[in-house]
């Protein structure tokens, strides 16, 4: 499998992404972010920010339980979907999040559903931390929600092909040099057309994530292993999600 250095950019602004991952559990999202609030305990009407926010669905949940929420995301096809949702206390800017976005701004800042280690270069993925760390007040709390990649490799299913809407998804996985990486072949039977897109996430264990938040001035202050805030296994977790203060 060959992996496009910018693979993330054709990818999350295809169609396929939304089709192929449509199906995600909104009982559950909702579920999670009650939980993490009831975690959080943050102050009415704080500034949140959602990084890799996609089509803005956490964002809108948290804006609905009376805090200003901001998402940002690379993706525009996201972005112009989002901004549909836009209110006084909701808001959505295309944003790469690599590069700084605001300083010193936010209470609580959120990265969800695997949404970090896109990047091939530890100076990328540090600086997407950095963007998060310095988004932050100080004393500000970061959740970050990734994958856990010891479950996820011992778990991985190497081809499957599923099909929505006419829409055949011929996927195969594979972990090589510390990343997973997901190719997506796609026959389209109502055009018909034909298109290969790939995914492409590191393999950060805990150890990597103490040492990175740990260089943005983070302070890891619990990890749970899924979304009811079960503890973390290394080996039985399906998730790794980090709470952080900013010190």
């Amino acid at each position: 499998m060959e992996v496009p250095k910018q693979w993330f950019r054709d990818w999350f602004n295809s169609p396929y992404y939304y089709l192929l991952y449509a199906n995600r559990d909104e009982k559950e999202a909702a579920a999670f972010i009650d939980k993490l609030l009831a975690y959080l305990q943050p102050k009415p009407g704080c500034f949140m920010l959602d990084v890799a926010c996609g089509k803005g669905r956490h964002a809108q949940l948290l804006a609905s339980r009376g805090f200003d929420v901001t998402g940002i995301d690379l993706s525009i096809e996201s972005i112009l979907a989002a901004k549909k949702q836009e209110n006084d206390h909701l808001h959505f800017y295309q944003h790469d999040m690599r590069l700084p976005f605001r300083i010193n701004y936010f209470d609580v800042a959120f990265n969800f559903f695997t949404s970090f280690g896109y990047f091939a270069t530890a100076r990328e993925n540090n600086n997407a931390l950095r963007t998060i760390a310095q988004a932050l007040k100080p004393g500000g709390r970061v959740m970050l929600d990734y994958l856990n990649s010891t479950f996820v490799q011992a778990h991985l299913v190497p081809h499957e092909v599923t099909e929505k809407q006419h829409v055949v998804f011929d996927i195969r996985r594979e972990v090589r040099d510390h990343q997973f990486i997901k190719e997506i072949r796609i026959l389209d039977r109502d055009k018909p057309a034909r298109a290969v897109f790939t995914e492409c996430v590191n393999a950060f264990t805990l150890a990597n994530f103490q040492q990175m938040f740990a260089q943005q001035g983070l302070k890891i202050q619990d990890v749970f292993g899924d979304y009811y805030f079960n503890a973390y296994s290394d080996q039985q977790s399906p998730r790794l999600i980090l709470l952080a203060e900013k010190i």
